[in-house]
């Protein structure tokens, strides 16, 4: 009699167990589906026509695929010249702030100088100064050096403005690695450079990996610099600037814009889809260092 008990309480337990998890899968997935539900329709409103997109309300099954919108905007549009120029921005902002942040934090976790702390009390303060208020300096030294309108200048701003928060990132992380890794590079005749990049830089890949792949992203999306700095030559645009050509004082082509959209986050999402592996594996490793 007792065992017949805790059995069926035990097949009692079992089913209770299975339903809390139903449930809590069920809310998840809804919760999924409302996230990812402005991407879709957006997706969807790529293939609609332009009175189809106004009249089918939240509907994300358009009539027909309509592919036309993005042909009219890789084409008329000139998304193919936005997207050579977002991949060249993106990769190269990327690649220069891995660079130059990591020899500055290696620099500033490694060695004393005089006036360190007011170096990096600087840099701390700089993290909480609001963009929109060094742009207009940053646009006159940009025009001084004569680089206004060129991919040059989005470059360097990008990547002056990826320094700062990043530098810090690395110097904590070189300043978890032990000093007697260094000062036995040191005893084998290695002088500061070759430590850094023989040594100390492939050591932190986990760093490298998550600074890498945040700032490619953030590249990737970037609007407010690209838009100031290629103002006066269309040609120059990335993709979140180019968007905004089918914005018109009387008209908006919002078909061509879901397309458009379509087309700028769909690579980003494939960077990250099969890098996904490497960005968890370096954002674990970033905080266990």
């Amino acid at each position: 009699m007792a065992t017949n008990t805790l059995t069926r309480n035990l097949r009692i337990n079992k089913m209770g167990g299975q339903t809390s998890r139903l449930f809590v899968h069920a809310v998840l997935i809804s919760l999924g589906f409302l996230y990812m539900y402005p991407f879709l329709w957006v997706l969807a409103g790529s293939f609609k026509t332009p009175s189809e997109f106004f009249s089918s309300g939240p509907s994300l099954i358009p009539n027909q695929l309509l592919w036309d919108n993005y042909v009219y905007a890789w084409n008329e549009g000139h998304f193919s010249t936005y997207f050579v120029n977002t991949i060249i921005v993106t990769v190269s902002v990327t690649l220069l702030v891995i660079l130059f942040a990591s020899m500055a934090g290696y620099v500033l976790s490694k060695t004393q100088f005089p006036g360190k702390k007011i170096i990096i009390g600087g840099m701390l303060a700089l993290m909480f100064l609001p963009g929109g208020y060094t742009i207009i300096p940053v646009f006159d030294l940009v025009q001084r050096m004569g680089l206004l309108n060129t991919l040059w200048s989005i470059i360097l701003v990008q990547t002056a403005g990826g320094l700062v928060f990043n530098t810090l990132l690395f110097m904590g992380y070189f300043a978890t690695i032990s000093k007697e890794i260094e000062e036995a590079a040191r005893v084998d005749g290695a002088n500061l450079p070759r430590t850094y990049w023989h040594i100390m830089l492939p050591m932190a890949k986990p760093m490298v990996a998550t600074v890498g792949l945040f700032q490619f992203m953030i590249n990737w999306n970037s609007f407010w610099i690209p838009l100031v700095f290629t103002i006066g030559n269309p040609s120059l645009r990335t993709l979140a600037v180019g968007i905004y050509a089918f914005v018109g004082e009387n008209s908006t082509g919002w078909t061509y814009i879901a397309a458009g959209a379509v087309m700028s986050i769909v690579p980003i999402m494939a960077v990250f889809f099969f890098l996904q592996r490497y960005f968890i594996e370096a954002v674990a490793g970033a905080i266990k260092g």
